[in-house]
């Protein structure tokens, strides 16, 4: 049986792994297309899950056209998102600072490793009360390539002097599993949409409905509060 304490570091995505960000993004963008006087279905922006926001415009262009004003968008987007964070804040997913304990109990090292831009990475984290938490990022601003293309990881492991096959990738959409799996890295999967992808729970090493099932799954070798075989 594979356990924690056979790994090196932990990766984490960000948007719907450790933050539940992606519902404030998907409000706010459908806010905003419907206030451009355009409409899309309410579940549309589910499988934009894991996206880089230029990946996200580039969607938005097959959807609506071309002629989709784009900077109009980022900027009522932007707005909106800003206005629903302000009343709404960010929540922190279940398992999440458990296990960012353990990491730091143990010694092991941590990486949040994002398709979001750095400067939004570090606002939301401040929002959800984990600026600190993660002492290194890596994020879309670092690659040329972004999820679902390996680079945001194994740039990760590169940063942490970590050798990827020792790293263990948590991530929330079928993207992340991608490149995680392209890698190299032990992914552990928990979807933050559904239905969930067959495809992704195939490609995926471990799949977890929360991080906390992961000292469960993947128990360390000895935790206080676990039975440690």
């Amino acid at each position: 049986m594979l356990r924690l304490t056979d790994f090196s570091a932990f990766i984490f995505d960000m948007d719907g792994l450790v933050l539940d960000t992606e519902p404030s993004y998907f409000a706010a963008w459908q806010q905003a297309v419907k206030a451009m006087g355009y409409k899309l279905a309410p579940d549309s922006f589910k499988i934009l899950s894991g996206y880089h926001y230029h990946q996200v415009e580039a969607q938005l262009q097959t959807w609506l056209g071309q002629d989709f004003n784009l900077h109009a968008f980022k900027q009522l987007g932007t707005d909106c998102w800003r206005n629903h964070v302000r009343e709404h804040g960010i929540a922190v997913k279940t398992g999440v600072v458990t296990l960012l304990d353990y990491a730091e109990q143990q010694g092991i090292p941590v990486c949040l490793a994002t398709n979001s831009w750095a400067v939004y990475a570090r606002h939301c984290l401040a929002i959800a009360g984990l600026s600190g938490r993660f002492p290194l990022l890596v994020t879309g601003d670092d690659v040329d390539r972004v999820k679902p293309e390996p680079d945001i990881f194994l740039k990760a492991a590169e940063r942490m002097l970590v050798d990827i096959r020792q790293c263990m990738v948590f991530e929330d959409s079928h993207t992340g599993i991608v490149a995680a799996s392209a890698a190299g890295a032990y992914s552990v999967y928990v979807p933050s949409t559904f239905p969930v992808n067959p495809l992704t729970v195939e490609m995926c090493d471990c799949m977890l409905d929360d991080l906390s099932q992961v000292f469960e799954t993947l128990p360390p070798t000895c935790l206080s509060g676990y039975n440690c075989p």
